[in-house]
């Protein structure tokens, strides 16, 4: 049987000589799944862009072959390769809220698409609705007319899943197709991806950052570090027994959603840039590795069989079960049950009414939250999980300020906070702060990292003189474990760890006591991730400060939280301690969240992986 993608010490460089990817090799067959796993700038979109022939200026193929269904696709013809892309090659991009035109309706998009694959015009729609109705969307003749920004991102990621898969192609590649999703649309998208692709008998590159994800998802796993493919096996084998120093660190680097609770192992450093790559003549790995030796830097070692067809790229693999430090039993916070309320909600409702279209005609009031009472004591940690539109930014926004409730009331410290007064907001401003889900848009591009920590102190109740900003950022960076080198640099020159935490540095300039923090880890590597929640963690300890955490993710709401509220269409459903509620959940919409959730041994069954027969 011939393979639908075949590379052969595939390397790509940039000018100089250097490589970005390096000797890269593998054989996708028909019906099978190859997930690309590694963290940001490992090269695992590097790939897709390869094969599409959309590499960025500067960047080409300096060796090797890839093939497609054995056509060359390195000198095909460009009108021959604009044939395949799109008809025998598809793509499920990253973000479907992006990917998608958005001033093109539902119909447009995929009439356009349709038209370019030769289908004829009056064939077009029947094949619209047959394909949306295959990813399981509800009443696609009512999407036809939609636009991208009037469907959830669930919606629009099937709409693309559709797109990609009305042609029948021999190779889809996705592209992080799960990425900030909740884990309910997480099951759905990759439920509905591998029946589509079960039935069509086509070969699937699915990229991700979420090594459990793929072990479950995947036939064969490569693991890529700054280029290399550090690691490839079966996907069940390379999670359950990596052997690859930067595997394992993968692994311990990422909470378990139901094994014993043990604390997160961060990786040192960060992944060195192609800049940086000239420098390094042995392993790419080696600096950020507990077992590196003089060897390790000499030589690039070769990829090389552990066991039958897994192989790792490491000349210590007979060590690697020490590597990185030793995991150890996370221990649970004190219980807060006895303390003063912090923040407090007491029957809360937020309603936002209808609004009247070109015709006058009002659409029915939406129920953001109905009856929503918590509360959050000093030092106390409660998360706050869902699906994505059940509530839980609304309850932060509410919280902050942002949202006056429609009924109800909010205490904060004892006073109530419920209208928009100068009293209620100097309280907010003195207690509470708010840590953004992305940092990028957060950060004002053009402040340096010292004035955007230091923000606050521009404000007239805590206005500060110049040195006294600068021994405060510095104080700021090393308190969230950054250097103080940074201060004088832009976001744009930074990562998205340094980024977000420059956030939360930012959020600590005025010592509130309770964190508001909305997906602050959502769409991050796993290393990042856990250099974020411990960096959390240690701040309660430093500062006794609380935090109300909102998360799809309910792996890192168990690791890190105390409490948890569980909110289903505005309503919370059931509360309680984590351990207690994700262990013996009494609530339907909780068991099918904990459900929805691949477990952490891959042997165990995960519906969503499984194709109906």
């Amino acid at each position: 049987m011939t393979a639908v993608l075949s590379a052969r010490n595939l390397s790509v460089a940039v000018p100089g000589g250097i490589d970005v990817l390096r000797d890269i090799s593998f054989d996708l067959m028909p019906g099978r799944v190859l997930g690309l796993v590694g963290e940001s700038g490992a090269g695992k979109s590097m790939l897709g862009r390869v094969i599409s022939r959309n590499l960025p200026q500067g960047f080409a193929v300096s060796s090797g072959e890839l093939l497609f269904q054995g056509k060359d696709l390195l000198n095909i013809a460009i009108a021959d390769r604009l044939a395949l892309l799109g008809d025998r090659i598809a793509f499920i991009p990253q973000e479907p809220m992006t990917a998608l035109n958005p001033v093109q309706t539902v119909l447009q998009q995929f009439d356009e698409h349709l038209s370019r694959l030769g289908v004829a015009k009056a064939d077009r729609t029947p094949r619209i609705l047959a394909a949306l109705s295959d990813v399981r969307l509800r009443d696609p003749e009512q999407l036809l007319a939609r636009y991208p920004f009037q469907l959830s991102g669930g919606m629009c990621q099937r709409v693309l899943i559709a797109m990609a898969f009305a042609s029948r192609p021999a190779l889809v590649i996705a592209d992080e197709p799960t990425t900030a999703l909740d884990v309910s649309t997480q099951q759905q998208v990759v439920r509905i991806i591998r029946d589509m692709q079960a039935g069509s008998g086509t070969a699937l590159m699915f990229i991700t950052h979420d090594l459990r994800l793929a072990a479950h998802v995947c036939d064969e796993i490569m693991v890529l570090y700054a280029g290399d493919v550090v690691e490839r096996g079966p996907g069940r084998d390379v999670m359950r027994e990596p052997v690859h120093p930067y595997t394992r660190a993968l692994v311990r680097a990422n909470p378990s959603p139901d094994g014993p609770l043990m604390s997160l192992v961060t990786l040192p450093s960060q992944m060195p840039g192609i800049r940086h790559f000239a420098g390094i003549r042995g392993c790419r790995f080696a600096p950020r590795c507990a077992l590196r030796t003089d060897a390790c830097d000499s030589v690039p070692p070769a990829l090389a069989a552990v066991t039958g067809n897994h192989l790792a790229r490491c000349i210590h693999i007979d060590r690697a079960t020490s590597v990185q430090g030793t995991a150890v039993p996370r221990v649970r916070h004190t219980s807060m049950a006895d303390a003063a309320p912090l923040l407090s909600f007491d029957r809360v409702a937020k309603i936002y009414p209808g609004e009247k279209n070109w015709r006058g005609k009002r659409s029915p009031d939406f129920t953001a939250v109905q009856g929503a009472t918590l509360c959050v004591s000093a030092g106390e940690f409660v998360g706050i999980v869902g699906e994505s539109g059940s509530g839980k930014s609304t309850i932060a926004k509410l919280a902050m300020g942002l949202e006056r409730p429609t009924s109800g009331s909010i205490t904060i410290a004892g006073q109530d906070v419920s209208g928009s007064t100068a009293t209620a907001r100097l309280i907010r401003l003195e207690t509470l702060q708010m840590v953004f889900q992305d940092p990028q848009s957060a950060l004002n591009p053009r402040r340096t990292v010292e004035r955007l920590i230091t923000q606050a102190l521009e404000a007239p109740n805590h206005r500060a003189a110049t040195s006294s900003r600068h021994a405060r950022a510095e104080s700021l960076v090393k308190e969230t474990g950054l250097n103080t080198d940074l201060l004088p640099r832009y976001p744009s020159q930074l990562s998205g760890g340094q980024k977000q935490r420059v956030n939360i540095a930012r959020a600590l300039c005025v010592t509130p006591k309770l964190l508001v923090a909305d997906e602050i880890v959502s769409g991050l590597d796993v290393s990042v991730q856990a250099q974020i929640l411990n960096l959390l963690l240690d701040l309660r300890e430093s500062r006794g400060i609380g935090l109300l955490f909102i998360s799809h993710d309910l792996a890192v709401v168990r690791y890190l939280c105390d409490r948890v509220l569980v909110m289903n269409r505005g309503e919370i459903v059931e509360e309680g301690d984590v351990e207690t509620v994700f262990r013996t959940p009494q609530h339907a919409y909780t068991k099918a969240l904990i459900a929805a959730t691949p477990p952490e041994d891959p042997s165990r069954p995960w519906p969503a992986a499984v194709a109906d027969a």
